[in-house]
């Protein structure tokens, strides 16, 4: 009867440290993408984390985009947005232990990558 309890115990202690985790990817985050072009673009997220939803925003040149289809799994997670009438697809990963997340961008069969860090904007 111990084992049972203790073994219950230990896996809500495990889901809770994993959920913990993704708790901190809330917040805003900033990176650069260097595009095919050869241009610099700024990326500035604003993510919202409900259990397994990504929600939030994307804020550029164009002004605020809403993040769409936002799905978390683990340290993996994906979302879409709008940029200038296209849908595009990013996937990313989500490092705790450095505060970062790589992000791998699919515009227009254009792959592209770059990696965010949390902004110190408030």
């Amino acid at each position: 009867m111990k084992r049972k309890i203790f073994t219950t115990v230990a896996l809500v202690c495990c889901v809770m440290v994993c959920f913990a985790f993704f708790a901190d990817l809330t917040g805003k985050w900033t990176g650069s993408l260097h595009a095919p072009d050869g241009n610099d673009y700024p990326l500035n997220y604003a993510f919202k984390v409900d259990g397994d939803k990504l929600t939030g925003s994307s804020t550029g040149q164009q002004g605020s985009v809403d993040i769409t289809n936002g799905k978390i799994t683990g340290n993996d997670f994906s979302f879409n947005i709008d940029v200038n009438g296209v849908d595009v697809k990013n996937t990313c990963k989500f490092y705790p232990e450095a505060d970062s997340v790589g992000m791998d961008i699919d515009y227009q069969g254009f792959k592209m990558h770059a990696t965010l860090k949390r902004s110190t904007d408030k």
